[in-house]
């Protein structure tokens, strides 16, 4: 496959030349991995890239960026070749330099149609430390050559897709997610009117973000806050922003274990920045993860985290420096380390919070990922040139 621009013959004088970058995702649900291909898309679009966006679903109606995704009319959950079909008559037809997918069934989805369009390179980003199926990981070690490489947001999840054998290690990178900042980062004033907003009172506030599913495993949550019930420390409430089949399950576990008055299920939301800069410190219980952008949202808000220990959770959260990690599925640890969270004196809760906003800033800040994704690009198709040379 020969690439049309690569390094070698990528200036015109000292100017470089613009890439043509497809980004391919399974869908636009709201979920971490979904929001990373869009702020990709932007940063690439700043950077002066042209950039197409594939869904493999169409966008639901209404959807902020319905207007300018390709969407490939797949249905949901249910295999249909024609996406691959779909897919190649785009590529011939916009002809990228890179094409970059992200999650499994979009990863495995490019990989074929590789071999109906001309790819020059293509990038398969995968967004978690287990697919959930063995024959997702099988699938991957079937179709490896397929792709120029293969990558996945956390070292520790590269590190068990080599163990399992889903990709050799030579063909394999961590590339983290990364987050644009500013709108992460409000002032103390506005934090307070972000609070008498939306109604958080004088109690320590807690937010946690993400689909209402198992691997979220908020039961985990709910629990840990039944065992917090009687304590006397101080009063708190817990805010949830999510939806999901598991809603009314979890109503029921929550009205059982007498906590009501503690937690707060908001459904999906798009003011997560503001709820951010309302609440005091940061949870999350889920039992799978690849790297969080929650976490990553959490840190750049300033934001201690509790958190459980998996996937690239502890690349974000430094245990005892900027938040506490707790085993998953442990209710009774995570009791404790939200104790342990809302007896640290403010000064100290808020040198938690200015550390995370300072190593996020450092490792995963968006024109940091950007420029190592572009590097990334243009040493795959100087490759590829110099094998068609």
């Amino acid at each position: 496959m020969v690439a049309r621009t690569g390094v070698a013959a990528d200036r015109i004088g000292a100017r470089v030349k613009p890439l043509r970058i497809m980004l391919v995702t399974t869908s636009l649900e709201m979920g971490g991995a979904e929001a990373q291909v869009l702020l990709l898309a932007a940063g690439f679009r700043r950077a002066g890239h042209e950039v197409a966006v594939v869904s493999m679903c169409d966008p639901e109606p209404g959807h902020p960026d319905a207007d300018t995704v390709l969407g490939l009319g797949m249905p949901q959950g249910v295999p249909d070749p024609r996406g691959a079909l779909r897919l190649a008559r785009l590529v011939r037809r916009w002809r990228p330099d890179v094409v970059h997918s992200h999650m499994v069934h979009a990863n495995l989805l490019a990989r074929i149609t590789r071999l109906l369009a001309p790819m020059p390179v293509l990038i398969s980003t995968a967004h978690s430390l287990n697919e959930g199926a063995r024959w997702r990981e099988v699938a991957y070690r079937l179709t490896d050559r397929l792709a120029s490489l293969t990558t996945n947001v956390a070292q520790v999840a590269v590190d068990r897709y080599v163990q399992v054998g889903a990709v050799p290690r030579a063909r394999v990178r961590a590339v983290p997610n990364g987050l644009d900042l500013t709108p992460f980062d409000a002032s103390p004033a506005e934090r307070a009117a972000a609070r008498d907003r939306l109604g958080v009172d004088g109690r320590f506030q807690w937010l946690a973000v993400g689909r209402l599913v198992p691997e979220k495993d908020y039961a985990t949550l709910l629990a840990a806050v039944a065992a917090l019930r009687e304590d006397d420390l101080r009063t708190f409430q817990v805010a949830i922003i999510g939806d999901g089949p598991e809603r009314a399950a979890l109503d029921r576990t929550r009205d059982a274990l007498g906590v009501a008055d503690r937690v707060r299920f908001l459904g999906a939301r798009h003011d997560v920045a503001a709820w951010m800069a309302a609440s005091d410190a940061f949870l999350l219980s889920s039992v799978m993860e690849g790297l969080p952008m929650v976490l990553l949202e959490a840190a750049a808000s300033r934001l201690p985290t509790v958190t459980t220990d998996v996937g690239g959770a502890s690349e974000i959260v430094l245990h005892e420096r900027t938040g506490l990690l707790v085993p998953p599925a442990t209710p009774d640890r995570l009791a404790d380390a939200m104790r342990t969270v809302m007896r640290l004196p403010d000064a100290d809760r808020l040198a938690w919070g200015d550390a995370a906003r300072d190593h996020v800033a450092g490792a995963f800040d968006l024109p940091v990922i950007i420029d190592r994704w572009l590097g990334t690009y243009r040493e795959l198709l100087a490759g590829t040139e110099r094998n068609a040379a």
